[in-house]
């Protein structure tokens, strides 16, 4: 091999790690709980920033912290990161990273105060009672419907059927829908209300969507059928909500909210497959035809017995 063969076989080796500038920051937080939104998108380049939401302890049980994408990062487009501070204040890491070279500046990061409730406002004594809220509960069955709700925890329920009680005022802090059978994940998408205009990023059937105990409950959510699936299912939504609101007859894309932007209490979600009902009479038609088939066969049997009676006459005479 030449020299030139060998090196235009090593440029693809080599082109495999890429060189990343970072930069480390430190954010001072009081009590309460915070939402970081990281407001840049794509860049001139073509190139996306990406940026770390961490405690500057990771055993430090004072911070909590929840993304709404499943891997953690916030690249842009809206992406954030709840932050709930049990005690102030304190420090939290952000670190971004970026390409060398880039010509882009560092991201817009937004940091917004959605409540200013210690620890004793959001129900808890101290930071030692919030603790110990109640665990996640381990699920055994399948369900349709996963929703995680203050003072409760998880709780799964078929579609179709509530998920959450109307009237308890206990809110929901966030959800996660399993993909109905027949349909990809990506056919089955759904986001959470988080403040008037303000909506989480989309999330696809199988992720959660919202936090987990962080007292921080959701305001309504947005559920989005694909063309494909929008073909075959129809969808119904119906929701309760902390004072009182009650929405029927919601379906894909409608935004299922209070005009009070009052915290989401119970919903419910029914996915029907289209056609279904026409399906059920004629499944219906062959058992009704089956009891027929018995009378068929009596009739001969009645004609018969009066050819049997009739034989024994010449044996008489």
């Amino acid at each position: 091999m030449s020299q030139s063969e060998r090196q235009a076989s090593a440029r693809p080796q080599e082109n495999r790690v890429q060189e990343l500038r970072a930069s480390a920051h430190l954010m001072t937080l009081e009590t309460g709980i915070f939402c970081l939104v990281n407001g840049s998108g794509k860049g001139a380049d073509g190139q996306i920033t990406g940026v770390r939401v961490s405690a500057t302890d990771p055993a430090d049980s004072n911070v909590a912290i929840a993304t709404f994408r499943p891997d953690g990062w916030l690249t842009g487009a809206g992406d954030s990161a709840l932050i709930r501070v049990l005690q102030g204040p304190t420090q939290i890491l952000i670190t971004i990273y970026q390409p060398t070279g880039s010509q882009e500046g560092p991201p817009k990061l937004r940091v917004l105060r959605l409540s200013e409730a210690g620890p004793a406002e959001a129900g808890a004594a101290s930071p030692a009672a919030a603790a110990t809220r109640p665990p996640v509960m381990i699920l055994n069955e399948k369900h349709d419907v996963i929703a995680h709700i203050q003072s409760t925890g998880d709780v799964g329920r078929h579609f179709g059927e509530w998920v959450g009680e109307p009237g308890n005022q206990r809110a929901i802090e966030g959800f996660s829908l399993a993909t109905p059978e027949g349909l990809t994940a990506a056919d089955l998408t759904y986001q959470a209300v988080l403040g008037r205009g303000w909506l989480s990023p989309w999330v696809e059937a199988g992720q959660f969507c919202g936090s987990r105990g962080m007292a921080l409950p959701i305001l309504g959510f947005k559920l989005k059928l694909s063309e494909a699936a929008a073909r075959r299912f129809d969808l119904q939504i119906a929701a309760s909500f902390v004072d009182g609101t009650r929405l029927e007859g919601l379906g894909t894309e409608d935004s299922c909210e209070a005009p009070s932007l009052a915290p989401l209490e119970a919903l419910q979600i029914t996915l029907t497959a289209k056609g279904g009902a026409k399906q059920k009479p004629a499944a219906a038609k062959p058992a009704a035809a089956k009891p027929e088939t018995p009378k068929a066969t009596a009739k001969p049997a009645a004609k018969i017995a009066p050819k049997a009676a009739a034989r024994p006459k010449p044996k008489t005479r």
